[in-house]
C-alpha cells in the first residue's frame, strides 16, 4: 500500500523567535531616528526662513556712490550701441591686405577709431576708401599712418551713426 507523503515547506522546526523580535525592534529603531532627524532640518528650515525675512525687511540695499552710478550708466550705453551694424560694416571693408589690430568705440562722442595693419600705403588707402562707402559709418578719414618695414600701420576716425 501506498503511505501518506508528508511535505513540509516552512522549513526547519522554527527559529528562535528572538530574532524576528530584534529585527522589528531595530526597524522601529532606525524609524525613529529617521522621524526625529526629519523634524530637526524642518525645524531648522524654519528658523533660517525666519531669519532671511527678518533680514530682507530689516535693512536697506547699500546706497550707490555717484561714481558707481556713472560707471553703471556709461556700462549700459556702451552696451545698447548698435554693434551689429558696426561688425557688418568693417566685415563689408574687409581686404585680405589689411589686418585689424583694435577697435576703439567712443560712445559719447559716436565715433570709433579703427586701427590696422596693412600690406603697403595702397591697401590702407583702399580700406579707408571702402569704410567710407559702407552704411552706418560716416565722415571716415585716415588719422594716421607709419610705414614699417613690412608695410603700414594706419588708424581711421569715422562717425559711428547710431539709429
Amino acid at each position: 500500500m501506498m503511505r501518506k507523503l508528508e511535505l513540509d515547506f516552512r522549513g526547519g522546526a522554527g527559529g528562535s523567535p528572538w530574532l524576528g523580535r530584534a529585527l522589528l525592534a531595530l526597524a522601529a529603531c532606525v524609524a525613529l531616528d529617521a522621524g526625529l532627524s526629519y523634524h530637526s532640518a524642518r525645524q531648522t528650515l524654519t528658523e533660517n526662513q525666519a531669519r532671511l525675512t527678518k533680514r530682507s525687511t530689516g535693512t536697506s540695499a547699500p546706497k550707490a556712490t555717484p561714481q558707481e552710478v556713472a560707471a553703471v550708466r556709461e556700462t549700459v550705453q556702451r552696451l545698447s550701441l548698435p554693434w551689429d551694424e558696426l561688425f557688418t560694416a568693417l566685415e563689408s571693408a574687409a581686404s585680405d591686405k589689411v589686418a585689424l589690430a583694435a577697435i576703439e568705440p567712443d560712445a559719447k562722442a559716436g565715433t570709433v577709431t579703427i586701427s590696422g595693419d596693412g600690406k603697403d600705403y595702397l591697401a590702407a588707402l583702399s580700406y579707408v576708401l571702402n569704410l567710407s562707402r559702407t552704411e552706418g559709418l560716416e565722415r571716415v578719414q585716415l588719422v594716421r599712418h607709419e610705414q614699417k618695414n613690412e608695410g603700414v600701420s594706419f588708424a581711421v576716425s569715422a562717425a559711428w551713426s547710431r539709429k
